[in-house]
């Protein structure tokens, strides 16, 4: 892990936004490695997301449980390996765009659509999150266009059109409007990726930054939960809604601090290829844990999702423009 950013560094200017994939092969092995664990943990929180609200348990109460037991567990590591979390002008202002961005928005439009939406076709929908990237990215013009990447995109909006148009692809149709509010979550993650990519620090931690984001989302849920009532509170002896959020917090904590150390090493659009394992394992823990059986609309929505995502997947590392 690289060290903090040393006293009066801070201030330079950010990296290159689309930094090239690892190079040497064990770098490179290792990048992999930390993917698919990030995938495979990823793909078990939707299942653990829809039992945390499967006895009513307010997305905004797990939502602040996410981020404030999440800063609780990435602050002991944080001191235990006796680093700093800096508070310095530009990383707390990465901090707050990154909670809103990446933990209260998309936290609470996930758990409300949790309620509503089958694991597996939550797990679906992040695939978008790649997709969408490179459209943003596109958009604001740090990476270029090509026509298998614009066939990618339009791939992933055709895989949502077969989620929510067929009458029979989802087992209530009254889920149609949380799929798309899953969605919008992606929406958030994919612009996180890119403001990480643009705005942290080649020198800053990954596990410090990640403790930083998590507790501004604390302090940005904290009011927000006590004026609206949705407190959840975690009484002993522990239940299926409270050993759910623990181990939320716990897989998102992880995988999360894991994501910016591969966006920050490899690229957001390396690092957004977690996409594929997390799709593919949360549809089957979704299958062993709840037995969820799926239409023949939802696995074209899958393989459609999964074409698009591998047609804007670069081949090689591409350097692309510095923005900084």
């Amino acid at each position: 892990m690289p060290n903090e950013t040393p006293q009066g560094s801070q201030d330079k200017p950010v990296r290159n936004p689309a930094a090239v994939a690892p190079h040497s092969h064990v770098t490179r092995l290792w990048a992999w490695l930390v993917l698919l664990f990030m995938g495979v943990a990823w793909g078990l929180s939707f299942s653990l997301a829809k039992m945390a609200v499967a006895d009513g348990a307010h997305p905004l109460g797990i939502t602040f449980w996410q981020a404030a037991l999440g800063a609780l567990l990435l602050a002991a590591f944080t001191f235990g390996r006796r680093r700093t979390i800096s508070f310095r002008p530009n990383m707390l202002s990465l901090y707050v765009i990154c909670a809103i961005l990446g933990t209260a928005v998309p936290g609470v439009l996930f758990y409300y659509a949790a309620a509503h939406v089958p694991a597996g076709v939550l797990s679906i929908t992040v695939t978008l999150v790649p997709i969408l990237t490179v459209l943003l990215a596109v958009l604001l013009g740090i990476e270029r266009l090509a026509l298998s990447r614009l066939a990618g995109v339009l791939c992933g909006m055709l895989a949502v059109v077969l989620l929510v148009a067929p009458e029979r692809s989802l087992p209530d149709a009254a889920a149609v409007p949380w799929v798309l509010a899953a969605c919008l979550a992606s929406v958030c993650y994919a612009a996180e990726g890119l403001v990480i990519a643009l705005r942290m620090p080649d020198s800053a931690n990954a596990f410090t930054v990640a403790c930083g984001m998590h507790l501004m989302a604390t302090l940005i849920l904290a009011p927000v939960v006590l004026v609206s009532g949705s407190f959840v509170a975690l009484t002993w002896p522990w239940g299926q809604v409270e050993w759910a959020i623990v181990g939320l917090s716990a897989l998102n904590a992880s995988a999360y601090s894991l994501f910016i150390y591969l966006v920050n090493r490899a690229g957001p659009v390396f690092a957004s290829q977690t996409a594929y394992v997390v799709t593919l394992s949360g549809v089957f823990w979704g299958m062993a844990i709840f037995g969820e059986a799926h239409s023949y609309w939802v696995w074209l929505s899958l393989a459609v999702m999964l074409v698009g995502l591998a047609m804007v997947t670069p081949r090689k590392a591409e350097p692309l423009p510095n923005k900084g």
